[in-house]
């Protein structure tokens, strides 16, 4: 019987891949499987996983022959995965020798759907704790409560897919694969749902995962027009939301975040290509007039001056004609 299955998608990390097949070591137990995907990787990466292969107890590769991005890559891992929990890993991250035995053993106290957790965001030589933002630890609890309130930071802005632990019966009620072919912000739509759909969760203080931010090759340091998929992924958000039976309470803030998230790539859109920057505007200005319009005069009334000014020029823009809403299909 496989207790845990730890899914690792890889796309050109030769540098980092290193530290993070070192700690899967430092992890190992004969009852875990790591499922190390490599995306098609064009550089060193895929030696290097062939020989953790032969090297760490418990690897199992499986490639894909063309890139598919970071939520294809972890459905590759869902669909081979046995164990009865499972976690993800980014192939660039690293883990604290021993964490998984201990996140395991404390889940499995409190019997809930999942769990999330702290983690330590590495730049450079800086170290700085990241928190779940939930007061309540160690607790298990309805993890719809943990969605609210609109004007403040909860359990769905915490979105990291690798900082938790997921009880298997989430997989087998289609709560755990994510929207294949997102490039960007694709577990924003996976917590939504999580959070909506599961029926218990609890908050652990246990850190033991190192995300590292700054590298050259992330996508968050691109400004292509792969993270224009941000927009397909909060559509999905939106109309999923939606149609929840709670959806008049939940809508408010799954669209004043939404709001917040174009405000912060207008803010910073000099860091994109000239066309794609103009795409941005236009698809920006064509998700402003999709929300529903008084929820989002609500949010921009609720927001700091600044913010609301920006949004509300934006949606005053006229949509170009390829702006539309793209699907998630």
């Amino acid at each position: 019987m496989v207790k845990l299955s730890v899914i690792v998608p890889f796309y050109n990390v030769q540098t980092y891949a290193p530290d993070t097949l070192r700690s899967l070591r430092a992890n190992a137990r004969e009852d875990f499987e790591f499922i190390l995907v490599d995306d098609c990787s064009t550089d060193g990466t895929a030696d290097i996983l062939r020989r953790a292969e032969d090297e760490i107890p418990g690897v199992v590769v499986r490639r894909h022959k063309q890139n598919g991005g970071l939520a294809t890559a972890r459905n590759t891992g869902l669909d081979a995965a046995r164990g009865e929990y499972l976690a993800f890993l980014d192939g660039d991250d690293w883990l604290a020798p021993g964490f998984y035995a201990e996140l395991l053993a404390r889940t499995e106290v409190l019997g809930c759907d999942f769990v999330r957790t702290d983690h330590v965001q590495v730049e450079g030589r800086s170290r700085t704790v990241h928190r779940v933002p939930h007061g309540r630890r160690g607790e298990v609890m309805d993890p719809r409560d943990a969605i609210l309130p609109a004007e403040r930071s909860t359990s769905v802005d915490y979105p990291y897919a690798w900082a938790g632990l997921y009880h298997r019966r989430l997989l087998d009620r289609g709560l755990l694969h994510f929207t294949d072919g997102l490039r960007t912000a694709e577990d924003r739509p996976w917590i939504w749902r999580l959070h909506r759909e599961a029926d218990s969760f609890a908050v652990l203080g246990l850190l033991g995962i190192f995300y590292r931010r700054g590298v050259a090759s992330s996508l968050t340091q691109i400004g292509d027009v792969r993270q224009l998929d941000f927009i397909r992924s909060f559509d999905q958000v939106i109309r999923e939301t939606a149609e929840d039976r709670d959806a008049q309470v939940l809508l408010p803030k799954a669209v004043r975040t939404y709001c917040a998230i174009i405000s912060h790539h207008m803010s910073s859109i000099e860091r994109f290509e000239p066309a794609v920057a103009r795409t941005l505007k236009s698809m920006s200005a064509a998700a402003l007039k999709r929300m529903p319009q008084q929820v989002l005069d609500d949010a921009l009334d609720s927001m700091d001056v600044q913010r609301a000014t920006l949004l509300r020029r934006l949606r005053r823009r006229p949509a170009a004609a390829g702006a539309k809403e793209v699907s998630a299909a």
